[in-house]
């Protein structure tokens, strides 16, 4: 089973620089970064509204979700817009390599603190030298994609 959840985090993170080039070339179009992460929203957010109601049946949120979740919940959207947006900025200037590698080791570096310190309420994995070595390999190949 872990096999194909494997498969399945290749193919969701290669898409990752398809999106970033389609999305790049739209902002080129639309000239504006901007606009571009916003119509890339709006239709994913179509999509993922037509997908909950022929999955789901159902586009109800309960509302005392509001009040008894922490705020911070609500802010991954948000987020997603900085990333999003970031990516159509950088893959002009870095290329779909580097800009790709760059934001992966921005995302393994925080995914890293993230378990040390067990925020947003993930298991605790700590700190340890394999980890680092990781990070460390991260940053020697971002070193060598710019250099050559």
């Amino acid at each position: 089973m872990i096999f194909f959840y494997l498969i399945g985090g290749l193919i969701a993170g290669s898409v990752i620089p398809v999106q970033t080039s389609i999305n790049a070339r739209l902002g080129k179009k639309v000239r504006s970064p901007f606009l571009a992460s916003a119509l890339s929203f709006f239709l994913g957010t179509l999509v993922l509204l037509l997908l909950t109601l022929i999955l789901d049946h159902s586009l109800g949120l309960p509302l005392r979700t509001f009040s008894t979740s922490p705020w911070w919940i609500w802010t991954g959207g948000m987020l997603g817009v900085c990333y999003l947006t970031s990516n159509i900025l950088l893959l002009p200037r870095l290329g779909a390599a580097l800009t790709v590698v760059v934001t992966l080791c921005g995302q393994m570096i925080m995914a890293i603190a993230i378990d040390q310190f067990g925020w947003f309420g993930v298991s605790v994995h700590a700190i340890n030298l394999p980890r680092l070595t990781g990070i460390l390999c991260m940053l020697l190949g971002i070193y060598l994609i710019k250099k050559f």
